[in-house]
C-alpha cells in the first residue's frame, strides 16, 4: 500500500518557505523550480514536500547572493538531468563567493568589535580613534584615485 503524498497549497508553501505568494508565482514563471508545479482539479497550484525543499534551497541561494539567472541555470541543470559535474561547478563558484563575503564580514565585525571595546573602555570622556583598517576597507582605499579631479569631484572607480 503506497502512502499518500501530502499536497500543499500555495499559501501553505509561502508560510513554510518565507516567500510571498507573488514570489512563488514569479519563481515558477522564471523557471527557477526543479519540477513543474502540478495543478489540482480546480486549477490551483499543488506543491509537494520535494517542491518545498527545493524552494528552501532557492531561498538560501538567494539569501547568500546567488543571482536569479544562476539559480535558473542550476534549476535547468537539475531538470535536464545534466551530470553532477556541471551542478557542482555552479555550487562551487557560489561557495567561493559566499566564503569571500564571509571573510569580509568577519573582518568588518572584528573592526566593529574593536570599536565597541574602545567605547566600553572609556568613561564617556574624550574622543575614540576612528580607524578603519579592515582588508575590505583598505582594498577600497587603494582603488580610489586621489589625483586632483578634472571635473571638480572625486569619484570611486569600481575595478569591475
Amino acid at each position: 500500500m503506497s502512502e499518500a503524498v501530502p499536497e500543499l497549497s500555495i499559501g501553505q508553501v509561502a508560510a513554510r518557505t518565507g516567500l510571498s505568494i507573488h514570489a512563488l508565482r514569479f519563481y515558477e514563471r522564471e523557471g527557477l523550480l526543479a519540477n513543474p508545479i502540478r495543478r489540482g482539479p480546480a486549477g490551483h497550484r499543488v506543491y509537494s514536500e520535494q517542491d518545498v525543499q527545493w524552494l528552501n534551497l532557492c531561498v538560501i541561494l538567494r539569501t547568500t547572493g546567488m543571482p536569479l539567472p544562476e539559480i535558473r541555470r542550476y534549476a535547468d541543470l537539475v531538470r535536464t538531468g545534466a551530470d553532477n559535474g556541471e551542478r557542482l561547478a555552479v555550487l562551487r563558484r557560489h561557495q567561493e563567493q559566499v566564503m569571500s563575503q564571509l571573510s569580509a564580514l568577519t573582518d568588518n565585525l572584528d573592526l566593529i568589535s574593536r570599536k565597541v571595546r574602545a567605547y566600553e573602555g572609556t568613561s564617556g570622556e574624550g574622543p575614540v580613534e576612528h580607524e578603519c583598517t579592515t582588508p575590505f576597507f583598505m582594498e577600497r582605499q587603494e582603488q580610489v584615485d586621489l589625483s586632483p579631479p578634472q571635473n571638480g569631484s572625486y569619484r570611486y572607480e569600481s575595478p569591475v
